[in-house]
């Protein structure tokens, strides 16, 4: 390694949308970034269910980091991790070949939720209310109509424990997505006999588990000579991309972070096991030993941002908008799109934009963007007020991280309804890979990157606001009447 070699941490990170590489430096700049869709499959066996290849997964994964190598030319991979979805995992065989994948929207097991005769106990052990979403019954869907595929299953794991494995050839199961099985006892940190039992499934599916920032061992030496990596890089154990992105504004313990993804998880870091007597929450691990993550959901929100944009702003960057939104004016379009309220039974599945007729003159294409804007900042308040009840926040702060954020309008927005300064840090935008390459450092003993506050607003005009909150409301519940 000659003096101008940098050393650098690889991360894989796998989202609901997207697979992406990064190599990001010791000191935590990001050196090189690729991404592209993951790729899914319907499956018709049943109602709702969406799968993908692991096979053909791995391979978009080797092509992005043989990418991301070339660009960050003359880098030492000092260590390398992974991060990804939530509620996703990847079925073994015995010999640890992969046989199929299911995502975090794979709902195959809804037919069999009737299986779980006891939701309050369900909810008291795993922290979260039991529904086709987690792993233990998409096992259960794949079992009852897949005989031929489940009898060759050995094993499973999240899907970032997978890519791990793939690095190292060591199987695990990290807490933080352990937590979202319904097999593991939140409070204890453990697998649990008694969970499994409610879906009769062998313990002996079960990986042994793995704390965040452990090291596995070192990449294997038929990646490393394929990468042109040294066969001395450090295998780390990453976690669950909220957590990941949590972990990357290093916050203190009560904070509050809003993750701002493809969903929008709102989380209070907490250092007991809470639970909500209308199980309204979910409380999962976070990274470390003594953590756990309180949250509340806005379900998706920026996905629909995203695809809207592409309507209404397919060329402009976010300057153009925010400048558009200073001119726009706000009371003439109302938008409810399918974000979740932890408060309401159901979720909404019709949504739209509410204006008057005959359409004004004044109706811009700004308009429908601070209406898409306002539905997701509202449905943020609606979530962090339910975790104030459950663990009231007394911080005069939160924190933002994720994409999403990158509009100021709308940290704005979340400001004003929630009455708290929101701080942005110069790990937000990349917020998951950032959070691996801190695990990465912690892990061989670096420093990693130095943390600044990049950003804060303050509440203005509350009570204008609070009246378009109101007017907001008003528009939800006319699209709940047809849901």
């Amino acid at each position: 390694m000659n003096n101008m070699t940098q050393q650098a941490y690889l991360i894989v990170d796998i989202g609901t949308g997207n697979v992406r590489a990064a190599i990001v430096s010791t000191k935590g700049e990001l050196l090189a970034l690729q991404r592209e869709n993951l790729r899914y499959q319907k499956d018709d066996d049943y109602p709702d269910s969406i799968a993908f290849n692991p096979t053909q997964l791995w391979q978009q994964i080797k092509l992005l980091t043989e990418k991301v190598l070339a660009v960050a030319s003359n880098v030492h991979i000092a260590a390398l991790t992974a991060t990804s979805q939530r509620e996703g995992l990847v079925a073994l065989d015995r010999e640890g070949n992969p046989i199929i994948g299911m995502s975090n929207h794979d709902n195959r097991g809804r037919e069999w939720e009737s299986m779980i005769n006891d939701k309050n106990r369900m909810y008291a052990l795993t922290g979260r209310y039991p529904t086709a979403l987690f792993s233990a019954l998409k096992l259960v869907g794949l079992r009852e109509r897949k005989p031929d595929l489940w009898n060759r299953i050995a094993s499973f794991t999240s899907i970032s424990d997978w890519v791990q494995f793939q690095f190292s050839g060591v199987l695990g199961y990290e807490h933080s997505q352990a937590s979202e099985t319904l097999l593991y006892d939140v409070n204890a940190g453990a697998w649990s006999a008694n969970l499994c039992s409610v879906f009769d499934l062998p313990m002996s599916l079960l990986p042994p588990l793995k704390s965040s920032g452990q090291v596995l061992g070192n990449i294997r030496a038929d990646i490393a000579q394929e990468w042109g990596i040294a066969v001395d890089a450090l295998v780390v154990v990453g976690g669950a991309d909220t957590q990941l992105a949590v972990h990357s504004t290093k916050p203190e313990r009560d904070d509050v972070v809003i993750v701002s993804g493809t969903t929008t998880p709102i989380i209070k870091v907490v250092d007991a096991y809470i639970t909500d007597e209308q199980q309204r929450t979910w409380t999962g691990r976070h990274i470390d030993a003594d953590s756990f993550m309180l949250e509340a959901n806005a379900g998706v929100t920026g996905l629909n941002y995203q695809r809207l944009r592409e309507i209404f702003y397919p060329n402009e960057d976010y300057e153009i908008i925010e400048q558009e939104l200073d001119e726009t004016s706000y009371s003439q379009c109302m938008a409810s799109l399918g974000s979740l309220v932890a408060d309401e039974d159901t979720p909404l599945t019709k949504g739209g934009f509410i204006f008057n007729a005959p359409v004004s003159h004044q109706l811009t294409r700004g308009g429908f963007v601070f209406a898409i804007l306002w539905d997701i900042a509202c449905s943020i308040y609606e979530n962090y007020k339910v975790l104030d009840k459950v663990a009231p926040h007394n911080r005069d702060y939160i924190w933002a991280c994720g994409g999403g954020v990158q509009s100021r309008k709308l940290r704005q927005f979340i400001a004003n309804l929630t009455n708290k300064n929101v701080r942005i840090c110069n790990t937000y935008r990349q917020s998951s890979v950032l959070g691996g390459a801190f695990i990465c450092a912690e892990a061989t003993g670096q420093q990693g990157a130095a943390l600044e506050l990049l950003d804060e607003v303050t509440p203005q005009n509350r009570e204008q606001f609070l009246e378009l909150y109101a007017e907001w409301k008003r528009a939800r519940h006319t699209f709940s009447q047809i849901s």
